[in-house]
């Protein structure tokens, strides 16, 4: 007995052999075949999805999925496919029944298919009542006397009652002449008629004009029937193919608009309905009229008798949109709702779909939908009457009408598009989303010649004029049609869109904005008239010259900047806070066309703002800056003399490692800000789209920052998204400027402070000069005569100034003042600009070179003379260039000017604010924020991303940082600052 495991042994090599002998695994395909594709012997096997023959005496059926007998052939077994057998009829019975499977003698003809036909109003008959078969058929002729009055059917099988205009023109079933027949209906040749209709049907996009099958059918029977039964259905029925024509007046008189037109103009005997004077009895209401003005009468003379409201116990936030539906042929079909998607043609979920109805929620859809599937869905043409509707008073529900703006709406002689103007409108009421049937030239025709679909669909809500309560206007529904000339629908796309869009009047709102502008731009026009004085009086310059005017512009630039932005920020945080925490709806965002005057502003800012942060930049790097060394050598060291053998004594030479430190720290100071730009943009980016705040600049009513995934997400307004992002920004760097003012620099690190001290320590002064004849001067003369000493002297120093037992830091006696603003006179700076040129020659060409000199000792006594000229200028040892320390007054403060010149002494103003950071970032903290707001905002509203606009701000501000801090040293300890101040002497 085998054991199990011998078994599984035994089955596994045996799967392994049968593996070995399989083919190897590959893809599977086959070719692509349709219906159409198998010709007229072929079929279409639909359990193989291709084309197979069918057998002798055979063809394709009707829908081509299976085979049937030839003519003169009749079935002798049918299962399907090609499973068919046929057998050749007898010679003396040559036609074959209706379901095929009998041969039968047809005695008034045969039909293509080889079946009996009978003339009109006779029917065919095939087996006796116990459904025994005839040996030739019978043509029975329907009574159509007065006592049955019986025509035959469509299909021919039945006698039925005929048409009753046959029997009020006749007394009969036969409309003979001088009767008139038209469109399956009969009139008396004595009745007066309306004109002969023009069946044709224009495409003006296309610029086609066809006989349409369904106009030629229908046109002139429905409008005759409409003229003198006031028949319901075919009034509707010719209302719809005025629509279908583009609610054409006057391109012909005859045609279905000419012909509705000369009804309702002679049927005012019939009254009105619902007391609306356009809307005739009987007849579909198409127009409001032709008046001019008549359209801003209709969307503004009347407030819809609701109230709307955002928030509370009574809000009302959906939008009750009905619609009565009819088909091409006259019919009500339905009321119907428009939630569910009805308008919209793009497939979305029914949430999303239903989401375009809640009141003040700006709605878009659009997509490309094949022409197929328009064919597919839209067999047949709906025509809709669209109404909205409200409860009233007494809790009767009613109905406001909703006017239709047709931008395909023909006029009297040519085709055009209708004008902004709201009083040359030419309002309509019906409207329809696919005609598929008035471009067939041919009932036979499958597919239409032409296709009209409603490519873009808008309603427009518009809120009341000085309304405070929540009330609109009548909605208006914009509607734009496409014509598609059918050449191949499965390859052919149409783009649709559907919107909903809410507006308001933004002219007053436009002025204040222009007002607000006009004031603060004059008021910047003041403000850089003074900083181009205050500038003048630095530079020591009175002439206005080129160099003036330009200076006045780049002022300018930037305090327009400011106006642009303060005008900006306040417009979108003004449209954030009362758009979306109003109760009742009082104001509406701005359209997105709206917006480009806003967008503009804010490009403006940008560009001024910019402009005024390249100025900041080269200012900052082109200062004239020298630290003063006060340290004097302590002992005299003993050397010997090049070529002479004679040894001398001479003063201890001074390290220039201290200036080199604080010439370091320096540079490291001027990019630091009073806010951490790291920490900023982290800081806005996670508010923005972690907690949710960018869900406030959507254009929907809701102020909530969560919103779910399945919940249709309204667009973007690009006035609230700045808003937000700027309201944001402000905030965090607010935040920040104040626990940096209050608490960071007070009790951890104050970076400007520490420098002052950092420069007393070391026994250094700062001589900056930001214009030619003003500048800033940071006190550094150490208490203690000497910096250059071990760490127990330093100690001690510094423990004998904690207890007050040495003089104070001040630049005046008992004073603690170090730092000032310096107002030099014209000597001063001369004197300064002599030594300065030695180096300016140095750089210069060869020839202006001392050749007795070499580059070394150049560079030594410039340095040595410019450092004894300063410090001995601060020691007021020259008296022809004295100068006097005074206080600022209050206006010269607040206007960032000085209004003593300094002609005869030099003016040092007591500063206690540090005001020498003025040419570094942290003086400049506003410039740079405002910058760092536009530029965020700029990236944002072209890339409508929060997550790129962060990343590309601060790529930005470490640039320019790098800017500052990474270019070239000096080659001197003084002259133009060049951004980095790792200063080194020429012999390094």
């Amino acid at each position: 007995m085998a054991t199990p495991w011998r078994w599984a042994a035994a089955t596994a090599a045996l799967l392994l052999a049968v593996s070995a002998a399989l083919p190897p695994v590959r893809g599977f395909s086959l070719p692509l075949q349709r219906p159409a594709d198998c010709g007229g012997d072929r079929y279409f096997d639909i359990s193989r999805l291709a084309c197979a023959p069918c057998g002798a005496h055979q063809r394709p059926s009707a829908g081509g999925s299976s085979c049937v007998c030839q003519p003169g052939y009749r079935m002798v077994s049918s299962n399907g496919g090609s499973s068919v057998v046929c057998e050749k009829c007898p010679e003396n019975m040559t036609g074959v029944t209706q379901d095929g499977w009998n041969c039968i003698t047809c005695p008034k003809g045969l039909t293509s298919e080889g079946t009996c036909k009978c003339p009109r109003n006779e029917i065919l008959v095939e087996r006796s009542v116990d459904g025994i078969l005839l040996d030739e058929a019978l043509c029975l002729h329907c009574n159509g006397s007065e006592q049955s009055f019986s025509a035959s059917d469509a299909s021919g099988n039945r006698c039925v009652r005929c048409e009753q205009t046959f029997i009020n023109a006749s007394k009969s079933c036969d409309c003979s002449s001088p009767n008139i027949l038209t469109g399956g209906l009969c009139f008396s040749a004595g009745e007066n008629l309306p004109p002969k209709a023009v069946a044709t049907v224009r495409f003006a996009q296309l610029g086609i004009t066809l006989t349409s099958a369904w106009f030629l059918k229908n046109l002139q029977s429905s409008a005759s029937a409409c003229w003198l039964y006031s028949n319901l259905t075919a009034c509707q029925a010719l209302g719809n193919m005025c629509v279908m024509n583009m609610n054409s007046l006057g391109y012909s008189s005859t045609d279905a608009c000419g012909l509705f037109q000369y009804i309702y103009v002679n049927t005012a005997r019939l009254g009105i309905a619902h007391s609306i004077a356009f809307w005739r009895h009987n007849l579909p209401w198409l127009y409001y009229g032709d008046r001019p003005g008549l359209a801003s009468q209709v969307l503004e003379a009347n407030n819809f008798p609701t109230i709307f409201s955002f928030k509370g116990t009574d809000k009302d936030v959906k939008l009750q949109f009905i619609a009565a539906s009819f088909d091409a042929a006259g019919n009500f079909l339905k009321w119907q709702s428009l939630e569910g998607g009805i308008l919209q043609l793009c497939p979305d979920t029914q949430t999303k779909l239903n989401a375009a109805y809640a009141f003040g929620t700006t709605y878009q859809q659009s997509c490309k939908i094949s022409v197929s599937k328009i064919l597919l869905d839209f067999a047949n043409p709906v025509f809709y009457d669209l109404f909205l509707e409200y409860n009233g008073d007494n809790g009767q529900q009613y109905l406001w009408d909703v006017p239709v703006l047709n931008l395909n709406l023909q006029d009297s002689e040519i085709f055009v598009n209708q004008g902004s103007n709201m009083n040359s409108w030419l309002l309509t009421r019906r409207f329809f989303l696919v005609d598929a049937l008035s471009g067939k030239e041919n009932d036979l025709e499958k597919l239409p010649r032409v296709l009209r679909i409603a490519s873009k669909i808008t309603i427009s809500i518009r809120l009341a004029s000085h309304n405070q309560r929540g009330t609109i206007y009548p909605p208006l529904l914009t509607i734009a049609y496409t014509d598609v000339l059918v050449e191949n629908p499965e390859t052919q796309s149409v783009m649709v869109s559907f919107s909903v869009s809410y507006e308001m009047n933004q002219s007053e709102a436009q002025v204040q904005t222009d007002i607000t502008l006009g004031v603060l731009g004059g008021l910047a026009v003041l403000w850089s008239l003074l900083k181009t004085a205050g500038w003048k009086r630095r530079t020591g310059s009175s002439v206005i010259d080129l160099q003036t005017v330009l200076k006045f512009l780049l002022f300018y630039a930037g305090d327009l900047a400011n106006v642009f932005f303060v005008t900006t920020v306040g417009t979108g945080i003004y449209w954030l806070v009362f758009f979306k925490g109003q109760q009742f709806v009082s104001v509406l965002l701005p359209l997105p066309s709206q917006e480009e005057d806003f967008v503009t502003y804010i490009a403006c800012a940008f560009s001024l703002k910019a402009l005024q942060f390249l100025q900041l930049l080269v200012s900052q790097l082109t200062i004239d800056i020298f630290f003063i060394d006060w340290e004097r050598p302590k002992s005299r060291v003993v050397k010997g003399v090049e070529g002479e053998g004679v040894i001398k004594s001479a003063a201890a030479p001074v390290s220039i490692w201290r200036t080199y430190f604080v010439a370091n720290e320096w540079n490291e100071i001027q990019t630091v800000r009073k806010i951490n730009p790291l920490f900023q943009v982290f800081a806005v980016l996670f508010f923005l789209e972690v907690v949710g705040f960018s869900n406030l600049a959507l254009m929907d009513s809701s102020s909530s920052l969560a919103r779910s995934s399945e919940s249709y997400i309204a667009p973007w307004s690009r006035i609230l998204r700045f808003g937000v992002s700027a309201a944001v920004w402000l905030a965090i760097a607010g935040l920040q400027i104040i626990f940096f003012s209050v608490c960071y620099e007070r009790f951890i690190e104050d970076k400007i402070s520490q420098f002052v001290d950092l420069c007393c320590v070391s026994n250094i002064s700062v001589f900056l000069l930001s214009h030619s004849c003003f500048g800033y001067y940071i006190h550094g003369r150490s208490v203690h005569g000497h910096a250059d000493t071990n760490m127990e002297e330093m100690n001690r120093n510094l423990k004998r100034e904690a207890e007050n037992l040495c003089s104070q830091r001040g630049l005046l006696p008992n004073t603690d003042g170090q730092t000032f603003q310096m107002s030099i006179s014209r000597k001063v700076r001369l004197h300064y600009d002599r030594i300065h040129e030695t180096l300016t020659r140095r750089r210069g060409p060869a020839r202006l070179l001392d050749s007795s000199a070499n580059t070394f000792e150049q560079s030594t006594r410039a340095y040595n003379t410019m450092n004894k000229f300063l410090s001995s200028f601060i020691n007021h040892a020259h008296k022809e260039m004295d100068y006097i320390v005074k206080d600022k007054l209050l206006f010269e403060r607040i206007l960032g000017m000085e209004f003593m010149e300094p002609i005869e002494k030099s003016l040092f103003y007591s500063d206690e604010g540090q005001s020498f950071s003025d040419v570094l970032y942290y003086g400049n903290e506003t410039t740079l924020l405002i910058f760092d707001i536009l530029f965020f905002s700029v990236v944002d509203l072209a890339s409508q991303s929060f997550v790129l606009a962060a990343i590309l701000t601060y790529l930005q501000q470490e640039m320019t940082s790098c800017i500052c801090i990474c270019r070239e040293p000096s080659s001197m300890l003084f002259g133009r600052q060049n951004s980095k101040f790792i200063w080194r002497l020429e012999m390094l």
